[in-house]
């Protein structure tokens, strides 16, 4: 299985181990300085990993040097590399759509263009005569005077009067219907009128049989069916006029031709506001433009869902960094908790680094020499290891109570006192200081 360099964020835990354990209280040497003994210690990084799953690959050993940034082990990611892949295959499909969405809305646009041009060629004639037209006499503005869309404005307020005050008269010649008649009248106007059509159409079809040739058969056929049309519809009128009291029909003849006025006054105003309804005001145009803007949304909601499948993919991308770790920082490898083929679970300690650089000593103070002591204080620290070699450290902290000595200290006496501990870091650029290495201890007052 190839490997992927993706890296992995490790979860860090510092602990500071001080050498509590093994430290010695306070003496004074032979030339008045405070000293004390105690052992080096590591500053310790615990390593885990974020993410579970199982260790394909160990790049280290106990003991080895590492510094920071170089990989400690890998997890199999294989699964998430599938995921990957078809999160790639979607990204493609969105991106696909969305150059079909583009596609599409250039196309829109164009043909937008195209309905506005013809629409405006169209108008053309009227926008040139717009100015020589002659008002009503009773109109006392020019024909310039109002702006085309307030022309529009007005058309479509009176196409709407127009509408309502149809709906009145149509609601009246109902009532006057309801008023005056019964079923034998309405029945009496349906004969009426189905008569009407009836005739009309024998008319035409003897009209046809004449300019026939050899159409005497055809013509006296034709004309018997005239005749018959014509008198069933005479038939229809006298009945009609018969249950019709003189009355109510000129009731319902009025009212019949108020909604005959009616409907023509709409017409005429739907006319006349069809007419203004060009150029770029156009229903074609208004259509067009309409299509565009659906266009233009679809381009926007393809672009959304491919940003949504990226984020997916940058998602994934993050999360396979994880499957690599690598060392937060130099040091020495402590301990190795994993082998390879475990699983390992997130926020587990799989392994320890030890940063030598500083490293920590921790010495014990009696009651009587605390004020001898103070934070920031340099201190020389010697070991067996490099004699004659001084190294300088400084207390970074001072116990605030007092404590009975470890037990490990030698005598009974120095177990039965009670003392402070005391931090100290020293730098340790050529990491010649180890842990677990004895090491004693000078207070240098004012040096």
């Amino acid at each position: 299985m190839s490997k992927q360099s993706f890296y992995l964020i490790p979860v860090i835990i510092v602990i500071s181990f001080l050498s509590a354990c093994d430290s010695l209280p306070l003496n004074n040497s032979n030339n008045g300085d405070l000293t004390a003994s105690g052992t080096i210690a590591a500053q310790e990084v615990k390593v885990g990993n974020e993410v579970g799953g199982v260790v394909q690959e160990i790049s280290v050993v106990e003991g080895q040097t590492v510094a920071e940034g170089d990989v400690l082990y890998v997890i199999d990611d294989s699964l998430l590399q599938a995921q990957r892949d078809q999160a790639v295959a979607v990204v493609g499909v969105a991106e696909a759509s969305v150059a079909t969405a583009e596609a599409a809305f250039e196309g829109v646009q164009a043909q937008y263009a195209l309905v506005v041009q013809a629409a405006r060629l169209q108008n053309q004639s009227v926008r040139t005569n717009a100015w020589n037209e002659s008002p009503l006499d009773e109109f006392i503005l020019p024909a310039w005077y109002f702006h085309k869309t307030e022309h529009i404005a007005g058309a479509e307020t009176e196409v709407q009067e127009a509408i309502d005050d149809l709906d009145i008269k149509v609601e009246n010649l109902e009532k006057k219907l309801q008023e005056t008649s019964n079923e034998d009248l309405q029945a009496a106007e349906a004969r009426v009128n189905e008569a009407r059509f009836k005739l009309e159409n024998a008319e035409r079809t003897l009209e046809q049989a004449k300019k026939a040739k050899d159409n005497d058969e055809l013509e006296d056929t034709a004309q018997k069916e005239y005749d018959s049309a014509l008198l069933d519809l005479e038939a229809a009128q006298t009945e009609y006029l018969r249950i019709l009291s003189s009355s109510d029909e000129e009731e319902i003849l009025d009212a019949r031709a108020k909604v005959a006025v009616s409907q023509a006054r709409l017409d005429n105003a739907q006319d006349t506001l069809d007419f203004l309804l060009s150029g770029d005001e156009n229903l074609q145009v208004k259509a067009a433009s309409s299509h565009v803007s659906q266009a233009e949304a679809a381009v926007d909601q393809a672009q959304a869902n491919l940003n949504q499948a990226q984020a997916g993919l940058e998602v994934i991308d993050v999360q396979l960094e994880k499957y690599t770790v690598y060392a937060p920082t130099s040091g020495v490898v402590l301990s190795l908790n994993v082998e390879v083929g475990e699983i390992v679970t997130p926020a587990s300690t799989a392994l320890v680094i030890g940063n030598l650089d500083p490293v920590n000593l921790t010495v014990y103070v009696p009651e009587d020499s605390y004020g001898n002591v103070y934070l920031g204080q340099n201190v020389e620290v010697t070991v067996d290891s490099f004699p004659g070699e001084k190294f300088i450290g400084k207390i970074m902290h001072i116990a605030d109570k007092a404590e009975f000595t470890p037990r490990n200290v030698q005598t009974v006496e120095g177990r039965r006192s009670t003392v402070y501990g005391v931090d100290i870091v020293v730098p340790n650029p050529n990491q010649k200081l180890k842990p677990g290495m004895p090491a004693d201890v000078t207070f240098l007052n004012g040096r």
